[in-house]
């Protein structure tokens, strides 16, 4: 349904997790973790509903501090459900005996590593939702972060790797071999984090000293960059404009083109207004920490269709967009931000979401990623 933190990233890091020292503890430490890294994802069985509804609980319910005991513990209950129904070779069982309070707790320390990962991401989570609906988003890491998975990869397959060399060599087999690189692949994922949110203030204070926009900015964010950890995309609001600017903490650059980085923004209209009230926009305004609602009039949503109308009657296109995902490097032809509008930007962005309008007010067809809500 669009970006989220890919699976690779929750279930690796809960394979470290229970490697890290959890399966000195019990047997099936690793296996809980593991499946505990992605539960919270189960909330992807929205999608059956459409993509408005799939969006609205995506990060939801599942993705709080207070459904998180509840998930370990139906966690717990399938590697029960293992154990009792599904028959394992010996040489796949731990050694030591069951545990089923120590498998909790992995479950559960696995678990709420998935909602501190989709945290320090740009996407964002409710972690205190129902009790506060606010989004929270570190904005340390991009979605998909290639540096972890390189930590992540050889912290679990290097262990594999050196037992296959021992067995040739005919090395006696080591119990749970591999803690030591679970560990270190833990422990730089925290310093990553650590040397990211460096990197983000010092973004920050350049932006600020830079001086980007003609008025003070009323605020100012950072947006991350996959794999390098020096450049920013900045986005800064005045009372009448959105700019973005490219941030190089290394170099100290800041790069802005108030010609072309710029976008007033736009007046309500009542086709707008109607928008903004559909499903679509409800849900949409809730989760957009950057919003843009702009009335395109009668022109289609990019990759759908305008609604067949009678004679006589109009309809306009109302599109929904969110500045923090209008990357440079999402798009082919946004591959060069010095020569990339931000409206043209806008228009090719991921998560983007549109409403058909007729008359200023009837809700015709709305649509997410180019996909419509049946």
């Amino acid at each position: 349904m669009g970006p989220l933190m890919e699976p690779i990233t929750h279930l690796l890091t809960g394979a470290c997790i229970g490697r890290a020292g959890l399966n000195r503890r019990t047997a099936y430490a690793t296996l809980a973790a593991v499946l505990a890294a992605e539960a919270p994802d189960i909330d992807v069985v929205w999608s059956l509903r459409g993509p408005v509804e799939s969006f609205a609980h995506h990060r939801g319910i599942t993705h709080t501090l207070i459904a998180s005991p509840v998930i370990a513990l139906a966690v717990t209950g399938c590697v029960w459900l293992i154990h009792r129904f599904v028959p394992l070779r010996k040489s796949m069982t731990a050694p030591q005996p069951i545990n089923w309070l120590w498998i909790f707790v992995s479950a559960l320390i696995s678990c709420l590593s998935h909602l501190l990962l989709d945290w320090t991401n740009n996407y964002g989570l409710r972690p205190f939702f129902p009790f506060n609906a606010r989004w929270y988003s570190g904005d340390l890491v991009f979605i998909a972060e290639p540096v972890l998975w390189v930590m992540l990869v050889g912290a679990v397959v290097l262990p594999a790797l050196f037992g296959l060399a021992d067995r040739e060599v005919g090395a006696r087999r080591t119990h749970f071999r591999g803690r030591g690189l679970a560990t270190a692949a833990l422990i730089g994922m925290a310093l990553l984090w650590c040397w990211r949110w460096a990197e983000h203030a010092q973004a920050h204070t350049l932006v600020e000293a830079a001086l980007v926009t003609p008025t003070p900015a009323r605020r100012i964010a950072l947006m991350p960059y996959p794999g390098n950890p020096w450049r920013w995309h900045a986005l800064l609001e005045t009372d009448t404009t959105w700019q973005t600017a490219e941030v190089d903490t290394r170099s100290g650059l800041v790069e802005s083109d108030a010609r072309i980085n710029s976008l007033f923004k736009p007046a309500p209209t009542a086709a707008s207004e109607a928008a903004r009230r559909t499903r679509l926009g409800q849900v949409y305004l809730d989760w957009a920490q950057w919003p843009v609602v702009h009335d395109l009039g009668p022109q289609p949503i990019p990759g759908t269709a305008p609604p067949q109308l009678p004679v006589g009657r109009a309809w306009s296109a109302v599109e929904f967009s969110d500045l923090r995902f209008a990357y440079p490097f999402l798009s082919p032809r946004m591959a060069n931000s010095a020569n990339q509008s931000l409206e043209d930007s806008l228009a090719r962005s991921a998560l983007s979401g549109g409403v058909y309008i007729v008359d200023g007010h009837e809700d015709a067809g709305q649509f997410l990623n180019g996909r419509e809500q049946k």
